[in-house]
Order: C-alpha cells, then structure tokens, then sequence
C-alpha cells in the first residue's frame, strides 16, 4: 500500500462511517497497510506503519487524535514477543492484535457514557462545545435513562461544527440551543455545568480540543461551575507538556495544507487551543472517572 493508496482508503473509511473518529479511521488503514505490506522483517514492518503514519499526520484531520491513536497501537501490537519462526505466521498474529485493539476501542464510548450519565442531573442545563462524538453518546445516555436537561451548544466558528451537533440533538429529541461563541459568558450563569469532547490528553493532565474550550473553562471556573471532559484513552498523549498556547506544537493547531502553503501564521486560525488543568473538574475516560493530577500515572500504564 503506497501513500496514495493508504490516504484514500482513509477517506473512505471517513466517509463510509460518519460516527467513527479520524483516529479509528486511520487506526483501519494501518492494519489494511499491514496486511499489504512488502516488508520481509518484523523491523521493516515497523518502520512501514511509521511511514503511514507520517502519511496520515499530513491529512487536514485532527492530528492530535490520530498521532497518539496510532502510537498507542504500535505499542499494544507489538506488547508481547513474537515467538513464530515464520514471518507471515508473525505478520498474521500482528494483524490479530490490530483487530483485538480495534475492538476495545470500539467499546471506548459505551464505558464513558456509562461513567458520566450519572452527573447529568434530571431538569439541568448543560453548555457543550463543538461537535463531539463522546459528548453526544453521553447525552444520548441520559436521555434513555429518562432524565430531562436541555443543552445550550456553542456554534462553533470557523467551521460551524456546533450546528452538526445540534441538529443531531434535536433529531434525538433532545431540547438544544445554539449559541454564538462569544456569548459562552453570558450563558454561563444559566448552566449548571459544562461537558466537552477532546482531541488529546497531554501529560499535565490539560486537554488540547476545538478553538474556544479554553474560553468555555475560563468562564465555568470563575462562575464555579463543573468542567467535565469525556474522551477515550487512546487520546492521551505522550510527551506533551504545554505551558500555554505557544507551547503546543503547529502540526496540532493548523491544518497540513495551511503549513505546506505558508510559513507565515499570522493570519491562520488555529483549530485547537490547550486547557490546562487546573481548570478541569474531572475527566470521564474508558479508564475510569480520573482528576487531571491522575493523568500521568495512567499514561505510564498505557505505555509500559
């Protein structure tokens, strides 16, 4: 599988399977590429995937999602040792875990949902951000369990992805108002807490996620409101330790063709902002209901 060949049967599984994530999707390819691959040796394997990887990091997707998915899968495919003497026996087995991996992310939501429901009290308002897969399996969770709360949902500028989330609230049944992002403070008296998705999970325990959650979290803490995240372990990060906006590298804040055309970023949006923290009420992961001081420690885990 070359690079084109791996890049649009990426697209395809997007495009196939609107619920699934950018990570999931690419997390697909690298097994369909590790299928297809020429490599004669487990370490020419290895650097086949690398290279697809690089490929797929080029995409205008969330990079963050699909730089930590696809590591972690690399980790958990080659975990144990490989004991077959034949190459393709090993190859075969490769592919196994690829497909055992898959299937406990597959089940990523469902455990989250489960765990955050329950702090979705009946007749609350919640304010969101953006359009979150996560966020919205969560809801959908309360709703079936009979609970009444009604959702006020930012916009979401530039790419009014706040609008998606929306219309599928309504088509759940769900009471939802869009709001524009500038008025998240005006709204924010009127809510009794805020739940958003993420992009990543970085070491601190912060989260990087949509342009304006860092706004949302600055507005909840100083009006005392809960700020949860509900996101999928396979988005936690390594070696990431933002200390501001600065901190987080450009391949995560821009798209791959705005970096490619220019180097001048001062007129670009960023699609991504980083909320440390100390701003941060708890996280609602496949891992358990975890504080951000708990973050690192599970990172360990993940990765030993």
């Amino acid at each position: 599988m070359n690079k084109e060949d791996a890049l649009q049967y990426f697209q395809q599984c997007m495009e196939e399977n609107a619920d699934i994530s950018s990570a999931v999707a690419a997390i697909h390819t690298l097994i369909e590429h590790l299928k297809l691959s020429p490599a004669g040796t487990l370490a020419g394997l290895r650097e086949s995937l690398k290279d697809c990887i690089g490929w797929l990091m080029e995409t205008d997707n969330s990079v963050t999602s699909i730089s930590s998915g696809c590591e972690l899968f690399l980790r958990f495919i080659t975990l144990t040792a490989l004991d077959q003497t034949n190459f393709q026996e090993s190859k075969n087995i490769l592919v196994e875990r690829g497909k055992m991996y898959l299937q406990k992310v597959a089940g990523s939501r469902d455990k989250i949902a489960g765990l955050g429901e329950p702090f979705i009290r009946d007749g609350c308002s919640i304010l969101t951000h953006s359009h979150s897969r996560v966020v919205f399996k969560t809801l959908m969770e309360a709703a079936e369990n009979k609970k009444r709360f009604n959702v006020f949902i930012t916009e979401s500028c530039p790419d009014r992805s706040g609008e998606l989330m929306a219309r599928k609230l309504r088509e759940a049944g769900i009471p939802v108002v869009v709001i524009l992002d500038a008025a998240a403070g005006y709204i924010m008296e009127k809510v009794d807490l805020v739940m958003v998705g993420a992009e990543g999970v970085v070491e601190s325990g912060g989260i990087i996620n949509k342009i304006g959650t860092y706004q949302l979290a600055t507005c909840a803490k100083i009006a005392n409101k809960p700020f949860y995240v509900v996101v999928e372990s396979f988005k936690f990060v390594r070696f990431i330790y933002p200390l501001n906006q600065q901190d987080v590298p450009n391949e995560y804040k821009y798209h791959a063709s705005t970096l490619k055309s220019t180097s001048d970023l001062s007129h670009a949006h960023p699609l991504i902002d980083y909320t440390p923290p100390a701003y941060i009420t708890l996280l609602f992961t496949d891992l358990g209901v975890l504080t951000p001081s708990a973050i690192s420690d599970e990172l360990i885990k993940l990765y030993c």
